[in-house]
């Protein structure tokens, strides 16, 4: 037998020019030609947990979770969809506020950081408000966009925050937050920090009418919005997984020269040992949700006949 003869199908220099051209150009005839440009953007998105690639449509059905049960991070509008009955909701616009108040610029300018934000995420700031029924109860719904500028708490967050608060007063409902946030933002200095004071002037407003505030904590909460709204709730839920700490595990480690716990700064680290309430699964949140916004806002209706 030739060497020609013996070479595997396929392959050599003496096959057919048809079989020599890629498979895309033996498509049938009629079916048109897939090019690079067909090819949707993102078709594949990395389990942050795993490293394993996921189809992203797999992911979208799953409400971004993927297959190890990691919850990924998601912006207001899915946040919205996911918690209001059918998604059904009324958006409430936040304040307005001055961009840069201390026309602050370190590699580059705070307004040019706002406007890359802006353009990413198609929000103003890093919350956004909402109003609906969550399990057939009417909550005000406010969500933290990790996505912008990593959460961070400033000035329009803040006014946001009261905007939301001053909503379920005046519509006799409570209020739920979706925390996500490395702290408070640099870019604004102290102004950032004294938004952790307005914000608890806030919530005890809504305490003071017997108005529930409860807190969903998602991956991350930390810094200044933990040590202030993100731990004032009634109740507080929390995400798998979710890292929930004021300062970063490396810091700790190296200030107090041990090492920290396995699961240190995890939702259900915190769950063992009381700081949170319960962790859930993003399928079950709206369900569980209804049933403690259900029965707080029954227990306040008792103590308003009384």
């Amino acid at each position: 037998m030739s060497m020609a003869e013996s070479r595997t199908p396929g392959h050599g220099p003496h096959q057919p020019a048809e079989r020599k051209r890629g498979w895309l150009s033996r498509i049938a005839p009629g079916v048109r030609k897939i090019t690079k440009r067909d090819a949707p953007e993102n078709l594949w998105e990395k389990c942050p947990a795993t490293g394993e690639m996921i189809y992203r449509p797999d992911l979208e059905a799953n409400l971004w979770v993927t297959p190890a049960g990691h919850p990924m991070r998601i912006g207001p509008d899915l946040r919205f969809a996911y918690t209001f009955d059918e998604g059904v909701h009324e958006e409430i616009e936040s304040p307005s506020s001055l961009d840069d108040p201390l026309h602050f610029t370190d590699q580059k300018s705070y307004k040019d950081r706002l406007a890359a934000a802006r353009k990413a995420t198609g929000e103003k700031d890093a919350m956004a408000i909402a109003y609906g029924k969550v399990g057939g109860v009417p909550a005000v719904v406010l969500v933290q966009d990790f996505a912008f500028m990593g959460g961070s708490l400033g000035v329009a967050a803040g006014e946001a925050f009261l905007k939301a608060a001053d909503e379920a007063i005046s519509r006799s409902a409570p209020l739920v937050v979706f925390t996500a946030s490395g702290g408070a933002r640099m870019q604004e200095g102290t102004l950032s920090l004294m938004q952790m004071a307005r914000t608890t002037i806030a919530i005890q407003k809504l305490k003071a009418v017997g108005l529930p505030y409860v807190v969903v904590l998602t991956d991350p909460t930390t810094g200044g919005v933990l040590a202030s709204y993100a731990m004032l709730g009634d109740i507080h839920i929390a995400e798998p997984a979710a890292t929930l700490g004021f300062s970063g595990r490396r810091v700790i480690e190296q200030t107090i020269r041990e090492t920290l716990p396995e699961g240190f700064q995890t939702a259900e680290f915190l769950v063992e040992r009381g700081m949170v309430d319960r962790v859930v699964t993003r399928k079950d949140l709206p369900a569980v949700l209804g049933r403690i916004l259900g029965a707080l806002m029954a227990g306040r209706g008792r103590q308003v006949a009384a």
